[in-house]
């Protein structure tokens, strides 16, 4: 069902989330302009739709004042995106941030636009190259004049009541149960996205912990060797069990205390390569971890799992290769423990 308040917004950043955020506003009756430093993505969108930009002044001009725009783009280009954008602006426009950026730099950003009376918004967008059809989760931070301006443009973002079911205790009204909420002033949007990232960290390094003891559950059925570099295995007799780890995934979606999205994705990705022959185990973190780990560290909040988590994506990504290799030496000095290859 299209919006009953169509609006016109800009989108700067067209990859995977922007451009099916275009799509999505498109879809529901909006009218948006594009822009990106790749004009193909510019002209793609062209073709469905929307009105393409071929400059920075461009795009500024093709807006109907007050004008509405959103920087979908990675966190180290955003400042240097809105150094070009705000002498093109004027009073009353509104800005708004739906990328990772850090929630300490929208505050900053939201006083350095202040001073020309341009409203800047930070907008936690969650739902990946999904969003499109499912909607995008919103958190949102900035002044409520402004975040009422945009609220069709959010409505229309996410989700919608959708298929979850309602909260049976809950008797306020708001937005959350449509899937966006105001969550304060400037930085409070991203502040709880970035949380929000940290505990998707902890959730992904659970599940794939845990199917991965399970898949080495048959430990005990292969050549034990007994040397002074080699714990034994105590009981090999309890871990003789070859479990088809796709098909436990596939089982815990299916009424599981443990049953999410997470869970459905990765099944999904067994499905298809039951070894995940197609990934090498880098895993990447892109900030928000580390900065909830900082900000649980000045708040005094015990946060151990996500710390854990963000801990175990560093050594993925072979940034404790020195330290292990410290720790083979320091064995070989003390004990003479020759170093086991493979």
């Amino acid at each position: 069902m299209a919006t009953d308040r169509p609006m016109q917004l800009g989108m700067i950043g067209l990859g995977r989330m922007g451009a099916n955020l275009v799509r999505r506003l498109m879809r529901d009756g909006h009218r948006c302009v594009a822009y990106d430093v790749n004009d193909s993505a510019v002209r793609q969108l062209e073709g469905e739709g929307a009105l393409g930009a071929v400059s920075m002044a461009d795009f500024v001009a093709k807006l109907e004042k007050p004008r509405a725009v959103w920087l979908m783009l990675p966190a180290g280009v955003v400042q240097s995106t809105l150094h070009e954008l705000i002498g093109l602006l004027d009073p009353d426009d509104v800005v708004v941030d739906g990328g990772n950026s850090y929630y300490r730099d929208d505050i900053a950003r939201a006083k350095q636009l202040g001073t020309r009376n341009i409203h800047y918004l930070d907008c936690g967008t969650s739902g990946g190259v999904w969003g499109l059809e499912r909607g995008y989760c919103l958190m949102i931070g900035g002044p409520e004049e402004p975040v009422r301006r945009l609220d069709p443009i959010f409505r229309s973002i996410a989700p919608g009541l959708g298929n979850a079911e309602p909260t049976p205790s809950r008797t306020r009204t708001g937005t959350a149960p449509e899937g966006y909420l105001h969550c304060g002033p400037s930085g409070a949007g991203h502040f709880v996205k970035m949380v929000h990232n940290g505990v998707e960290y902890g959730m992904m390094a659970a599940i794939a912990e845990g199917l991965s003891i399970i898949k080495h559950a048959n430990v005990g059925e292969k050549p034990q060797t007994f040397d002074a570099e080699t714990a034994p295995l105590r009981d090999p007799e309890a871990y003789r069990y070859d479990i088809d780890v796709a098909e436990v995934a596939e089982v815990w979606r299916r009424g599981s205390v443990v049953g999410s999205w997470l869970v459905d994705l990765l099944a999904d990705a067994l499905a298809r390569s039951p070894q995940l022959d197609d990934f090498t185990g880098r895993v990447s973190d892109s900030g928000e971890g580390r900065w909830t780990v900082l900000a649980s560290v000045d708040e005094g909040v015990p946060a151990p799992v996500i710390t854990a988590a963000l801990v175990e994506r560093f050594q993925s990504q072979g940034r404790g290769d020195f330290a292990n290799k410290a720790l083979s030496a320091m064995r070989s000095e003390f004990g003479g423990h020759a170093e086991r290859k493979g």
